[in-house]
């Protein structure tokens, strides 16, 4: 069974006045010479049984027109009429934009991984592999640009045979699967891999027992030098929503301390067993003392094993102090299996990137 695609899009005007235009579905994707794109939907005129041939207009262009009296119903968009774009259906409400674009895709949900071996940096004076996941429909849809996740201690994201310990996060499997299934977005992964001064790097203050403290560099690395490499080089999306971060343990303190200082870079956080605990907490007590909000969204989790609960339950209700709200912009999980180790991320990643990549915003805002 398909799974529903429910779309927010910003309106025009009042809802009556939306209400009064037709809506206009645009989809956006080159479907070879000779072929053509039909919609399938279930409202009159559309049908789930066979398809109504959508119209090409310039490009990779498709448009399709409801009749006036028709604003709420869901569709799906197929080659020939007979090739189902991957995902879910899309739903259209009375309360969206008149004026929907997609990119839709139709073959195998399956991404791929490059490496940039030897990136450098020259904030830091370092070197280090750089592994990045490119999405299924990537190499079929050039029309397309996606968001992108960064993620740090990416020898561990991919590859068992170089994860700590051989246990890698299936990073690439988990997003193929959950794209095929029209649970997220799809995005561009980036996973930066960590080096001999992964502890310095990672963390935002010096600790007394650990040292540390070069946090603000290796971000200025990842702001000044990769991303801009990334948004060059691959079709990104470049938009504080478009732009993420996640992190494990120091990584995730790391990516919670990136999305409060660079609000302006990274709209969504994720901060899976985060060492709050470094330099007796004094992130979280910056945090408890402004009143407000940084970053859009905030995903953060922890295990009941020895994985730092207790100061991420803390962690939480600081943000909650600050104005965000439970379910909406901040997801709290408790796992009380989990453990602080590769396998545990593993399991919960699903759920992160169910939420930091909503599939409702995978359509284009006209």
């Amino acid at each position: 069974m398909l799974l529903v695609l429910f779309v927010a899009l910003v309106g025009w005007g009042t809802p009556s006045e939306a209400q009064a235009d037709t809506v206009k579905i645009y989809v956006h994707y080159d479907a070879g010479w000779g072929n053509g794109l039909s919609i399938r939907g279930s409202s009159a005129p559309l049908r789930w049984a066979s398809g109504t041939s959508m119209t090409w207009t310039s490009g990779n262009t498709w448009v399709w027109e409801a009749p006036p009296n028709l604003s709420n119903f869901d569709f799906k968009v197929l080659v020939n009429d007979q090739k189902w774009s991957v995902g879910g259906n899309y739903k259209v409400t009375a309360a969206m934009s008149r004026s929907i674009h997609i990119y839709p895709f139709f073959g195998t949900p399956k991404g791929r991984i490059i490496t940039l071996p030897d990136f450098f940096s020259p904030q830091l004076n370092n070197r280090r592999n750089v592994n990045i996941y490119l999405p299924p429909s990537y190499g079929e849809n050039l029309a397309k640009n996606y968001p992108v996740l960064y993620m740090h201690d990416g020898q561990n994201l991919f590859d068992a045979r170089t994860a700590f310990g051989g246990v890698e996060w299936q990073v690439d499997e988990t997003m193929d699967r959950l794209v095929g299934e029209g649970a997220i977005r799809e995005a561009i992964v980036v996973g930066i891999n960590n080096t001999a001064d992964r502890i310095g790097e990672y963390t935002p203050s010096t600790d007394s027992a650990y040292g540390g403290g070069e946090a603000d560099t290796y971000l200025d690395f990842i702001q000044q030098t990769l991303k801009p490499y990334i948004d060059t080089h691959y079709r990104t999306l470049t938009s504080v929503s478009d732009t993420l971060m996640v992190g494990s343990s120091l990584g995730g303190l790391l990516s919670c301390y990136a999305g409060w200082t660079r609000s302006s870079v990274y709209g969504s956080v994720g901060c899976m067993s985060s060492s709050f605990w470094w330099d007796d907490e004094t992130f979280s007590h910056a945090v408890e003392v402004y009143q407000g909000k940084k970053p859009e969204r905030f995903y953060l989790d922890a295990g009941g094993n020895n994985d730092g609960a207790t100061e991420t339950a803390r962690f939480r209700d600081e943000l909650l102090a600050d104005g965000y709200v439970s379910g909406a912009d901040l997801l709290h999980i408790y796992d009380p299996i989990g453990m602080h180790n590769e396998s545990s991320w593993a399991r919960r990643l699903p759920k992160a990137l169910a939420y930091l990549l909503p599939v409702e915003w995978e359509i284009r805002r006209s």
